[in-house]
């Protein structure tokens, strides 16, 4: 994994993710399926992380697939979506929850329990954007260049593409997107829904965010993702109930009364470990 991805860990609980081919412009081969994956995994069970930023070093935070990969399969196409992790090339078979390998490479960090941060420059083209779909936000620079790019090579977004896709913008959006594959702004992104804020530095703007978001309690940041996790899985009744059981959870907990106090004594919050 350390050659594909770069590990920053700060004292404040923020972990930094570089996609680390910057020679490829970040593309996705197998080792980098892998490697995002086994990432995504690890911060899912790591209960001292407070937010999660991701970015690529160099040009680009991700160009796509890579197709010296797609090439060397040759005519399997199915392989070369699907990527390192495969089960044989049925991308119908799951192999993480609800997700076949590609699709976890995307979803994965929507199960990361904090608030996930995209910092996104350069390209984000096709399997590069559905990452970054991934993530809760995205701070994208405005010269930034983003596509639904699969149309290109006769294929449709199955790395959770479609699912991410339709939280964010109108149906007929997503469908000429999908359609045309066409080569958008990051300032177009802004306006369509894809970006959550412009950036000329979008990583920087990223770690601001993602330490002003450690700084709030664990708890509260924990139950609210959890809460948004299931806004669009779930009906008005079992949302409304399940706000209550986490509410009910925090009250009185630790944290929660740290964070009542530092304010009434007008002081920085001293937070533990999420409960």
């Amino acid at each position: 994994m350390a050659d594909r991805i770069e590990w920053t860990r700060h004292p404040d609980g923020v972990v930094e993710l570089q996609l680390a081919r910057a020679d490829k412009m970040n593309a996705l081969d197998p080792a980098m399926f892998d490697a995002l994956i086994e990432a995504g995994e690890a911060l899912r069970r790591d209960t001292a992380v407070r937010a999660v930023v991701i970015s690529g070093q160099g040009k680009a935070f991700c160009a796509g697939l890579d197709m010296a990969s797609f090439e060397r399969m040759g005519q399997d196409a199915a392989s070369a979506v699907l990527g390192a992790g495969a089960v044989g090339t049925d991308l119908s078979v799951r192999t993480h929850g609800i997700s076949n390998a590609a699709q976890y490479v995307a979803m994965v960090w929507r199960e990361v329990p904090v608030p996930v941060i995209a910092a996104v420059h350069g390209v984000a083209f096709g399997g590069g954007l559905q990452v970054a779909l991934g993530a809760d936000i995205r701070i994208v620079a405005p010269d930034t260049r983003l596509s639904v790019m699969e149309i290109k090579w006769g294929l449709v977004p199955d790395m959770g593409g479609m699912l991410l896709m339709r939280e964010l913008a109108r149906s007929d959006v997503v469908r000429e997107l999908t359609f045309t594959g066409r080569i958008f702004s990051g300032e177009e992104a802004l306006q369509l829904g894809f970006a959550t804020r412009l950036a000329a530095d979008p990583r920087a703007e990223a770690l601001r965010m993602a330490r002003d978001i450690a700084g709030k309690s664990p708890d509260a940041i924990r139950a609210g993702k959890r809460l948004l996790n299931a806004a669009h899985m779930h009906s008005a009744a079992d949302l409304l109930i399940a706000e209550s059981v986490e509410q009910k959870a925090l009250i009185g907990g630790a944290n929660q009364k740290e964070a009542v106090q530092a304010n009434i004594e007008r002081r920085p919050p001293r937070f533990g470990a999420a409960g």
